[in-house]
């Protein structure tokens, strides 16, 4: 498997979010920013590919994909838009399912794919322990 630069692994990292619980999740938005999608409208087509991959291997999509909302302001207008507190499978799934062309979703791949590994990992050994 390829190695990831410092910048790549970065772009990632840095819009982990983790809640009290010690979960991890990315938000929608971000994430779009981070693979280079400058429109919503398309990212979120992507986002509705990843959500069947999701359903048809079992998982609930509702857990991965979580709705959530949040206001923007801008000058003297509020305005809610729709985004999602993703997994790292619904991030997984949405590199897979992004536009191939672009450098930066073979990143995202190649980071979804190694930090599932290495949770997995993780939790495995975790469980032998117990």
């Amino acid at each position: 498997m390829s190695k990831l630069k410092a910048k790549e692994y970065l772009r990632f990292e840095d819009i982990k979010h983790i809640r009290e619980d010690g979960s991890e999740y990315w938000l929608a938005h971000e994430l779009a920013h981070a693979l280079d999608y400058t429109q919503w409208r398309n990212f979120e087509k992507v986002i509705d590919r990843a959500k069947i991959a999701c359903e048809n291997s079992g998982h609930n999509s509702l857990h991965d994909f979580a709705d959530v909302s949040k206001i923007v302001i801008a000058g003297a207008t509020r305005k809610t838009i729709k985004d999602y507190e993703l997994s790292r499978y619904a991030c997984y799934l949405i590199v897979q399912n992004g536009d191939p062309r672009k450098e930066v979703i073979a990143w995202g791949q190649t980071y979804f794919a190694i930090q599932t590994y290495r949770q997995e990992l993780a939790d495995y050994f975790k469980f032998q322990a117990a």
